[in-house]
């Protein structure tokens, strides 16, 4: 048995308990870090000094102000207008269009953001199975990230780890030569492997919980004339356009090439928090609602047994004129509805969204009507000043930051300063959306790695394989090391493969006498290669549960893309970053 130090055993220890608790996944990832940090500070491999050093550590700094910048560039229209030039009649030009839409994307913001924002329009698209799509979204989205230090959080805690060990950090754009060539490669890669990806039919456009809406296209609105497709009215945000009334005629399904007419009626069903995105469309007006302020919260009710309601329609009732309210959309839980809003006949158990007027709490008989439920919040889109702000601001942040010696931590603060001083977004939503677990995760990853090179055990482990190591080229031990980082970002998650094989490759290094850069960057593009399991990376988990994909699905197409990326890393990496 190997005699070695107290400290050395217990961080050996720790590590394993830690990689054994990720695996498992029967404790929340934040949980397992911080019971090991803990435990490692407790027995004092590591101190408070250290710790509180890593809350902040400049990557770290800047991967949080990096999240919150991300939260204001979700609120402008640059992710939708994106969505809406994706969807394609031929299957093979939507792929390219979402390769280059979400890999530019990834580059700059937060994967996730990007996948969530895109994910509902490739489910509501009428051309292509989300099962055709979702998978490739996700492998873009990683792919996307290995271009730039602030394209994904793996690259950032190896900018940290390298500072903390006292060595210079990464540039923003050190990982742009070959991420592009891992980007173009594995791209092709991906239009190779469609052809295996499941096709689970389209995706279903009526959700029965959902509610319906209904607008109309009025006399010289920009939409006449113009076929579904062109006007966006398939891409809206958690809205989908499922029928067309046209002169008492129920146009259903709606083909993307139906071409708008003056008086159509516009059966949307959806999110109506997501409503204001039908209202700012030219000439569409929603049903009922035009004398209301649908920029005020709407109020949810549920239609009572008692109701007078009851077996009547919105017009037979008279229901402005009763309640001082419209109508704005109806759900009925459990069937599907269909035709126009004002001549459907009320049920006991309907829920309706109500603009309401300054008298509507002052009508008789509410109570007998209506159950009150909840107000529901209209989001609001941003003006075109405002995304001008918003979006201009967010590049010109990131380009002065690479282009001056101003840091990215000051660029960011100073365009979030910015962003709350234009109400692109407020101090609320910041506080709400803050990534306190993230940050956790980051803080303890920092903490641990920093135990397993300062104990010693790094270096001893590169010292007890030795003889294997000097059996082996520099190139050979590269491969190594890309290898493990990818197994092990593969079974646990990518920021603990990083933070524990960093330490590890500069050791490697040292006792190669050759420069580190190459093993560096080996451990951040391994610990982004994850696309045979869905639980590495969580854009895999978010495709993975929004299509119904398996896990057979992931290792039927990610094994030839895990050997594409390999490749090309590993030719490249000593290229660019010579030993």
């Amino acid at each position: 048995m190997i005699a070695l130090p107290f400290e050395q055993w217990f961080t050996a220890l720790a590590l394993l308990a830690l990689m054994v608790s990720l695996i498992s996944a029967k404790l929340r990832a934040v949980y397992s870090f911080i019971v090991v940090t803990a435990a490692l500070y407790v027995v004092g491999v590591i101190d408070l000094q250290v710790v509180l050093g890593n809350t902040i550590n400049p990557s770290v700094v800047t991967l949080i102000m990096l999240m919150l910048s991300a939260l204001v560039l979700e609120r402008t229209s640059i992710l939708s207008w994106l969505a809406t030039k994706i969807a394609d009649e031929s299957y093979y030009r939507t792929l390219l269009k979402l390769g280059a839409s979400t890999s530019v994307s990834s580059a700059f913001l937060n994967n996730t953001a990007v996948v969530a924002t895109l994910m509902g329009t490739l489910l509501n698209n009428p051309f292509h199975s989300a099962k055709k799509l979702l998978i490739p979204l996700s492998y873009f989205s990683i792919l996307g990230g290995t271009l730039t230090l602030v394209g994904t959080a793996t690259n950032l805690v190896v900018s940290g780890l390298l500072e903390e060990q006292g060595y210079d950090g990464l540039a923003i754009f050190d990982f742009l030569p070959v991420g592009i060539a891992l980007l173009l490669g594995c791209g092709l890669v991906i239009f190779f492997i469609a052809k295996w990806l499941p096709n689970g039919g389209k995706a279903s456009t009526k959700n029965k919980q959902a509610y319906f809406i209904e607008a109309e296209i009025l006399p010289g609105s920009t939409l006449i004339g113009q076929t579904v497709l062109k006007n966006g009215l398939r891409s809206l945000n958690s809205l989908f356009l499922v029928e067309i009334v046209r002169n008492n005629k129920l146009i259903s399904p709606v083909s993307p090439s139906e071409e708008i007419q003056s008086a159509d009626k516009l059966i949307f069903v959806g999110d109506v928090r997501e409503v204001s995105q039908i209202s700012k469309l030219n000439g569409l007006e929603i049903y009922s609602a035009n004398d209301f302020d649908l920029d005020k919260n709407l109020q949810e009710v549920l239609v009572s047994p008692e109701s007078i309601l009851i077996g009547k329609t919105i017009k037979e009732v008279e229901f402005r004129s009763r309640f001082d309210a419209a109508v704005v959309a109806i759900s009925r839980k459990g069937q599907a509805i269909s035709g126009k809003l004002g001549e459907l006949k009320i049920l006991a158990g309907d829920k309706l969204l109500l603009a309401t007027g300054n008298d509507f709490e002052k009508r008789p008989n509410l109570e007998r009507n209506f159950f009150f439920l909840e107000e529901q919040k209209i989001k609001q889109p941003l003006t075109f000043k405002q995304n001008l702000v918003g979006i201009l601001g967010f590049v010109g942040a990131i380009f002065l930051a690479s282009a001056s010696n101003i840091s990215l931590i000051e660029t960011l603060a100073a365009y979030l300063l910015i962003a709350l001083t234009y109400g692109l977004i407020d101090g609320s939503k910041l506080r709400r959306r803050f990534p306190f677990e993230l940050l956790t995760i980051l803080v303890c990853a920092l903490s641990i790695a920093s135990a397993f090179s300062s104990s010693g055990l790094a270096s001893e482990l590169v010292t007890q394989s030795s003889s294997m190591l000097e059996s082996l080229s520099h190139h050979q031990a590269l491969l190594v090391i890309i290898l493990l980082t990818l197994v092990m970002t593969e079974i646990m998650t990518n920021t603990a493969a990083a933070a524990i094989m960093l330490p590890l490759a500069l050791s490697i290094s040292t006792h190669l006498g050759v420069s580190y850069m190459p093993f560096v960057m080996a451990v951040a593009y391994g610990a982004s290669a994850s696309f045979i399991s869905p639980f590495g990376y969580q854009t895999n988990l978010m495709v993975m549960n929004a299509a119904g994909y398996r896990m057979a699905d992931f290792l039927k197409v990610g094994w030839l893309m895990t050997l594409s990326y390999v490749a090309i890393s590993y030719l490249l990496i000593p290229i660019v970053f010579p030993f």
